[in-house]
């Protein structure tokens, strides 16, 4: 099903409001990480505007290898005009430093890369999947996208997470329950530099833990030692597969290994989601 057939299918006011702001603004290149925000976003404007729309993933140190695949296969499954862009976050040393406004540095470089190929290409706007929810977070990043003049067409019509994953039930998007995102970097606590050595050990730890069949994965990385998180409903699993959690981790390059008993969640912070 696509965007504009959606209406049809008892709409919510908010998505009527969303197509109408995607209509209005001609033409758009569309941050899009894969996620079930963003993958919206970029449908409901492929679908609307065509050649006018561009869906553009930004490919760092930071975005894990699986990422970029998934998004890949998804913009192939869609049919998403679909480009990757490089980003230079890593070079900067606000960025690096990891105090605290790490999102606002990434971002920005982020919408530097999203703005020239807008020009390049005489798009009229950049835009990007923000939700109401964010507005709940401190998210430094939504700062550097106003200060961009990024559009956020979601936001903008008032759709929550919950709205975005019902209408991309209804639109049949693969992404519909796909569990929420983070880059790399949110693993690494504030206060410790950020490096291309210590997000590769975080990519390693996650994806032995999700190859033995959890969805839901954080690798904190806290020097030597890295603390797991699954969700709340699957603690008592990852108890019982202790040793080749541990195995997977320290394989990664972690000395210690320690399973976070309350789950992923329960310590969420801004600068670790």
């Amino acid at each position: 099903m696509s965007a504009l057939s959606a209406r049809d299918v008892a709409p919510t006011s908010n998505w009527v409001r969303a197509l109408a702001i995607l209509e209005d603004a001609g033409s758009l290149v569309v941050g899009f990480s894969g996620g079930v925000d963003s993958t919206l976003l970029a449908k409901a404007a492929q679908d609307l505007l065509g050649d006018r729309a561009l869906a553009v993933t930004a490919v760092s140190p930071s975005l894990s290898p699986s990422e970029r695949d998934e998004a890949r296969g998804l913009a192939a499954t869609l049919g998403l005009a679909h480009v990757e862009v490089l980003t230079h976050e890593g070079v900067d040393p606000r960025y690096v430093a990891n105090r605290g406004d790490r999102c606002y540095f990434c971002k920005g470089h982020l919408f530097v890369e999203l703005e020239r190929i807008r020009v390049e290409r005489g798009f009229a706007a950049i835009a990007y999947g923000a939700v109401t929810d964010d507005l709940a977070d401190v998210r430094p990043g939504m700062t550097a996208a106003r200060e961009a003049g990024a559009r956020a067409p979601l936001l903008e019509a008032g759709l929550s997470k919950q709205e975005v994953r019902e209408m991309s039930r209804r639109l049949g998007l693969p992404t519909a329950e796909k569990p929420a995102l983070a880059c790399l970097a949110s693993r690494i606590p504030v206060g410790t530099s950020v490096t291309p050595e210590r997000l590769a050990a975080v990519d390693r730890a996650e994806s032995a833990v999700r190859a033995l069949g959890f969805a839901q994965v954080r690798v904190r990385h806290h020097g030597p030692l890295a603390r797991v998180e699954v969700l709340p409903t699957e603690v008592a699993r990852a108890l019982a597969l202790e040793p080749a959690i541990r195995q997977g981790v320290s394989a990664a390059g972690f000395a210690e290994v320690v399973i976070d008993r309350d789950g992923y969640g329960a310590r969420r912070t801004p600068a670790s989601p």
